[in-house]
Parts: structure tokens; C-alpha cells; sequence
């Protein structure tokens, strides 16, 4: 494949942060290569308006058959795409889930990873250059938080299934960089929202309920634990950090964070006031949906991400939960134009 413009290989590219970081690269005139899972009803809602006319002349997007546990598959992708960089987004994303479905959870995000950095170490000898290679590492590796605020150098202690999983994929970036054939960094992302967020995420839950809610389609919002304290982000912020570690000569890991901490009953109190409402008129909390091991505390410190890269998140809390309500609002209007429910195809 011969060609000057710039090749990204993004796995989970049907994700929040797969769809954002395809805009991204886009934009800089990269060919973006992208793996889709097989299913019967392809979920590819949040590329939808990634039309060929919308693209224009800044780039392409191509979409490849994959899965995270066929090494042999991985390998072909690799070798066939010749990308100069991979961004491995592709996960089993819920903790929730993780704690009913721990071995998928641990082939998908765990040994996944390494299928696809073995991939990444056939094609570069194939090919005959270095790959740049950025794994999606996670806040939920610190679990149990030994000390606030968290950062590149603070214990990590998962505290579940999807945490443990995270942290092998970590490790074993780790470890390939620092055996010296590979160009990896992780990027450990603390909570990171927007409207394409999953509907399955408490953030999403809540600002889809305010929006239902104030139109009369829905009377009630059931959450767990209204108190455990995050550190919420705008993903379009942090997607720009995932490029830009690429872009550095040394690789590393960084921590990306606001430095903020808001609790969830916070995030109901901003979203139902967004509207004019009070959320403890609405709100029920149901110990079911309480997590077997909590993370009561993430909060994470973006200084060396800030120093090295030169980044720093734009989107403020409130303009988060905003964006995010005013988003859910029309989408519930459009069901409650079609007389029932309606899915953004996400």
C-alpha cells in the first residue's frame, strides 16, 4: 500500500469514543480503518453521519469484518490495513456486566489486547516499520483508591472483573514497550460522557430519564448508589489526548482527567434542574444496582497529560450535562412524535 497519507486502525470503532476519534482524524486528513463485530443488526448509529459526502477530500473511513478473539483475524487486518497507528477501543465497556460475564469480559478486554499486540508485532515485521499502538486503559484500574488524586504512579486495585481485565491489557502494553519492539502508550481515562454515550451508562440513564420525564413518557428513574464521587470528562476532549500521545517520539502512560470530583446526585440534581425539575421527586434508588465490590472515589490528575501534551479538557461539568439533556430532550421528542419508543441506534 503506497501512500504519504497517514493510516489509523481503530479498534471498537462503533464506539462513543470510536465514532469521536474517527471525526478527529478525519479532520486531519488520515484514512481511518475501522473493525466491526459481526452481527445480525450492525450497530453503526454513531458513524451514521459519516457520510461520503460529509467526508469530503479530508479523508476516508473503511470498515472491516473483526473480532477481538481471532488472532489470525487480527493479524490479517493488521498486515492488510499497514496502518501507522491502532487505537485499540474495543471492549467489553459495562463493569456492571463484567461482574455476570467475567470470562467474556477477560477474552474480550484482556487477552483481546494481547491477540491484537502480537498482531501489531507480525505486521510490523511484514511491513517493515513501527506501529504506533494506544490502549485504552481505564480510572477503574484504581478501584480502591489509595490516594487522591490519582496519578500515573498511584496503586492500582481493580474492583471488578472489568478492572482486573483493564489491568492485564495495561500490564501487557507495558511490558511489550518496555521490552523495546513496542511503540505503546495507555491512556488511562477517567469517566468520559457525551450524547453518544451508551444507554446503559449511569450518565446516559440519567439524561435520557430527565428528557422522558419532562415530556410525560416516563415516571420514575431507578439508580444504585447516588453517592460514589467521579471524575466526569467530555469525550471529544479526551480522544484528542489518545492522538496526541501517538504523536510523541517516547511513549508513556498518562492519566485523563478534569480533576474534578461530582457525585451522581450531583449529576441528577444539574440534569433535572436543566429542565425544571427536582430529581428527589423522581429519583429511587434501588440496592439491586449497587456494584458487589464499590468504587466510591475516582478523581483523577491530568498534570503530566497537561505538561508533556499540551492537553487540558475544554468542556466544563455543567456544559456536560447540559449538552448532554439538551441532546436527550430531542430524541424524546422524536419518540414522542412516533407514539412510542424510539432508539437513537446506539
Amino acid at each position: 500500500m503506497q501512500t504519504d497519507t497517514r493510516r489509523a486502525l481503530i479498534t471498537g470503532i462503533t464506539g462513543q469514543d470510536g465514532s469521536y476519534l474517527t471525526e478527529w482524524l478525519l479532520g486531519r486528513g488520515y484514512e481511518v480503518h475501522g473493525m466491526v463485530r459481526r452481527s445480525s443488526s450492525p450497530c453503526l448509529g454513531r458513524l451514521a453521519h459519516l457520510t461520503p459526502e460529509s467526508l469530503g477530500v479530508g479523508g476516508r473511513v473503511t470498515l472491516h469484518a473483526g473480532d477481538m478473539g481471532d488472532a489470525g483475524g487480527l493479524a490479517r487486518l493488521v498486515q492488510e490495513v499497514a496502518p501507522h497507528e491502532v487505537y485499540n477501543l474495543a471492549a467489553q465497556s459495562h463493569v456492571g456486566v463484567s461482574f455476570d460475564q467475567p470470562t467474556y469480559t477477560a477474552d474480550v478486554n484482556a487477552v483481546g489486547a494481547l491477540r491484537l499486540i502480537e498482531a501489531i508485532r507480525g505486521g510490523q515485521d511484514a511491513i517493515g516499520r513501527q506501529i504506533r499502538f494506544y490502549q485504552a486503559s481505564s480510572s477503574e484500574l484504581f478501584g480502591r483508591v489509595s490516594e487522591s488524586p490519582q496519578t500515573e504512579s498511584t496503586p492500582f486495585h481493580p474492583r471488578s472483573p472489568y478492572g482486573v481485565a483493564k489491568l492485564y491489557a495495561h500490564w501487557i502494553t507495558v511490558n511489550s514497550r518496555e521490552s523495546g519492539w513496542l511503540h505503546g502508550s495507555c491512556g488511562i481515562l477517567f469517566n468520559h460522557e457525551s450524547p453518544r454515550r451508551g444507554e446503559a451508562f449511569v450518565t446516559r440513564k440519567i439524561t435520557r430519564a430527565v428528557a422522558r420525564i419532562s415530556l410525560g413518557l416516563q415516571k420514575k428513574l431507578s439508580l444504585g448508589n447516588l453517592d460514589a464521587l467521579r471524575d466526569w470528562g467530555y469525550a471529544p476532549d479526551y480522544v484528542e489526548a489518545m492522538w496526541l500521545m501517538l504523536q510523541q517520539d517516547d511513549p508513556d502512560d498518562y492519566v485523563i482527567a478534569t480533576g474534578e470530583t461530582r457525585s451522581v446526585r450531583e449529576f441528577c440534581e444539574k440534569a433535572f434542574g436543566r429542565l425544571g425539575l427536582d430529581y428527589r421527586e423522581f429519583i429511587e434508588c434501588d440496592p439491586r444496582l449497587f456494584r458487589p465490590a464499590e468504587v466510591d472515589l475516582l478523581c483523577g490528575s491530568p498534570t503530566k497529560a497537561r505538561e508533556r501534551l499540551g492537553w487540558k479538557p475544554r468542556m466544563t461539568f455543567d456544559g456536560l450535562v447540559a449538552t448532554m439533556v439538551d441532546a436527550d430532550l430531542e430524541l424524546a421528542r422524536r419518540e414522542s412524535d412516533c407514539g412510542g419508543v424510539f432508539s437513537d441506534g446506539t
